[in-house]
């Protein structure tokens, strides 16, 4: 792990590295092609999300005892999440050459999950590596290693964003929730 002058310890790749012109086009020409059909794409994600940590669930009262992808995919709740999450997500992806616009809606969504839904930020460095595994399989025609590499920028963005939103609000649990 590399230290990263500041309060705490940062991996490498949480620093969030510039995205190019060339690679803001490339995401968002992916991201055109995935939110066609987000809320499929997003129930997939999410469903992948709560089965490789289950923990997760914790957070979601209306589908924490769910066990079972069919009955997870039916939730209209879990729906409903799905929905706001590919929105949030959209929203940075269709500004993201206005990096104000992006850091206010992360920070929003930060901001959200820390004080109101006490969310452990771990759960968006998850999130995030879920949300590119299911992007790079249904689009695997797409994800050229070009995307992947944009992607990887992309993910890193909303991560370091977010979690600055965490340590904005001073969330007593933050620096025991990184990886």
């Amino acid at each position: 792990m590399e230290k990263v002058q500041g309060e705490m310890e940062i991996e490498r790749w949480e620093r969030s590295e510039e995205i190019s012109d060339a690679e803001k086009k490339v995401i968002q020409e992916t991201w055109s092609r995935v939110y066609a059909n987000c809320e499929d794409i997003g129930v997939s994600i999410l469903i992948r999300f709560f089965v490789n940590f289950p923990s997760a669930k914790q957070y979601f009262s209306q589908f924490k005892h769910m066990e079972d992808p069919l009955e997870m995919e039916r939730s209209l709740q879990l729906r409903k999440h799905a929905r706001r999450v590919m929105g949030a997500i959209n929203t940075v992806v269709e500004n993201l050459n206005d990096s104000e616009k992006v850091s206010s809606v992360l920070a929003l969504v930060g901001k959200a999950h820390a004080l109101k839904h006490k969310v452990e930020p771990v759960y968006f460095k998850k999130l995030t590596g879920v949300m590119l595994e299911v992007i790079a399989e249904e689009y695997a025609n797409d994800f050229t290693p070009e995307a992947h590499g944009a992607w990887t920028k992309m993910r890193t963005l909303i991560y370091t964003h977010v979690t600055a939103a965490y340590k904005e609000v001073g969330w007593a649990q933050y620096p025991t929730a990184t990886l």
